[in-house]
């Protein structure tokens, strides 16, 4: 008899609307072939249909935040400036000067009053308008009577987070967002900034990553080091549109882990995180969960943070949301921990690995984020400087932790099993469902052809 997970009551403390599942969506049983992890005219194909008509997370709103600020953002074959106008808007452009083509922005980051070709010096506002062309009167007439602005694309702000579309049709990104959005909002991601960011490529499909960091099915065989604090059993919803949530329960140990009563050194990391003692703890393993949730609440209330508006369960749990088709947002009240999986321009054997941690500084004793985060004691928690982006070539030590760097050396040999003829697609547990839903929004999309 297959397990329904949906009869798994993974919640402990008082019951709350946000903690309630979503209606079933049946996603059938088909086993798609194992083409889309590598074969070329897929990506291509998919980069059309899919990337190309698609929200695309493109960065926090907090590398934004004043007049000149930018941010780019670079995905398969294209890059995009996000930026702040003058007028507080937010505007994203492809990054090309239409005069040559040549990348306006070379910068990850930065603030600038008008974009300057690095080729011929033309100048652009910040709206994407030419400002000025280098020896004017040497172009005659008709060539400079063409548009000589940027080439803007769509570009929306939901719940501190700006989201831009290569396709002007598409429905407004509230809409496409649907109910993940207020839940989004209670994170109040727009008061968070960027604490850490790191880059990492790595030899697998896009859709390899998403895969991976959609389930935790995978937990007791690739990072047996996480059972001593975080549950197997979870909650899954499903989402139109290729949307899915997850809780991970945390501060308490597996089924599958040895010792259920010992409060063993991660769950005392997690204790210690929610300002407890974890030498005079008196409880057991089974009951740190909810004594973090009330030692979270106690804290808030002293400190008047205002976590009235969270379930017990957000407060001591992740709750994961993936954002199709290549955005994964781990959501505590403390911090957000963001991850893209951005696929290669030419080769569908690789992608970047773009991971970011955002924290909201509070001056309060023992306020942080969440220690199995891995911020090192040299990270600045304040959000004065917007750190710079690390960036690790193929088969170079990504630096992420331990239970990041073993994904990255896993997916490799996923990969290369992929395009095996002898793996003839994969075959989902309903434990798996966030993967299975992906796969059949990207399969409608893919079916749908490119827009003509």
């Amino acid at each position: 008899m297959t397990v329904d997970f949906r009869l798994w009551n993974i919640h402990v403390g008082t019951p709350h609307p946000f903690n309630d599942p979503a209606p079933p969506i049946d996603n059938g049983t088909d086993r798609p072939t194992s083409a889309r992890y590598h074969d070329k005219a897929f990506a291509a194909a998919e980069w059309e249909t899919v990337f190309a008509r698609s929200w695309l997370l493109a960065c926090p709103l907090s590398d934004v935040r004043e007049p000149g600020d930018f941010a780019t953002f670079d995905i398969g074959p294209e890059s995009f400036i996000i930026v702040r106008g003058d007028n507080g808007d937010v505007y994203a452009h492809y990054n090309v000067c239409p005069h040559r083509g040549s990348r306006l922005v070379l910068a990850d980051t930065g603030s600038a009053a008008q974009f300057t070709c690095p080729f011929h010096s033309w100048q652009f506002d910040l709206e994407g308008h030419n400002i000025a062309v280098t020896d004017p009167e040497t172009f005659r007439p008709e060539v400079l009577c063409h548009d000589l602005n940027m080439t803007s694309v769509r570009c929306e702000v939901a719940a501190g987070l700006v989201f831009i579309s290569m396709d002007p049709d598409i429905e407004p990104v509230a809409q496409w967002l649907g109910p993940v959005l207020p839940q989004l909002e209670l994170y109040e991601i727009d008061r968070m900034h960027v604490v850490q960011h790191r880059k990492s490529d790595w030899g697998a499909n896009w859709k390899g990553g998403v895969d991976a960091f959609a389930e935790i099915y995978h937990l007791h065989a690739v990072h047996p080091q996480t059972q001593c604090l975080m549950d197997d059993r979870t909650q899954i919803d499903l989402y139109p549109g290729g949307l899915s949530r997850q809780f991970v329960p945390f501060a308490q140990p597996s089924p599958r882990f040895p010792d259920q009563d010992s409060v063993n050194p991660g769950i005392a990391m997690m204790l210690q995180d929610a300002g407890i003692d974890p030498a005079s703890y008196q409880g057991t393993a089974h009951d740190t969960r909810a004594a973090v949730q009330q030692a979270k609440r106690e804290r808030a209330a002293r400190h008047g943070l205002n976590y009235d508006r969270f379930s017990d369960t957000q407060l001591s749990d992740s709750t994961v949301y993936s954002l199709f088709p290549n955005a994964q947002v781990g959501c505590h009240p403390e911090a957000i921990f963001l991850h893209r999986f951005l696929p290669h321009a030419t080769d569908p054997n690789q992608f970047t690995y773009d991971t970011c941690i955002l924290y909201r500084h509070v001056d309060a004793p023992g306020y942080c984020p969440p220690a199995w985060m891995g911020l090192g004691d040299d990270i600045d928690l304040t959000g004065d400087d917007r750190p710079d982006i690390v960036h690790t070539g193929l088969g170079e030590p990504p630096g992420l932790g331990e239970v990041l760097d073993q994904d990255s050396d896993l997916l490799p040999i996923v990969q290369a099993g992929a395009r095996s003829r002898g793996f003839r697609g994969p075959l989902w547990s309903e434990q798996e469902a966030r993967l299975r839903h992906f796969h059949a929004e990207l399969d409608r999309r893919m079916a749908q052809g490119p827009r003509s």
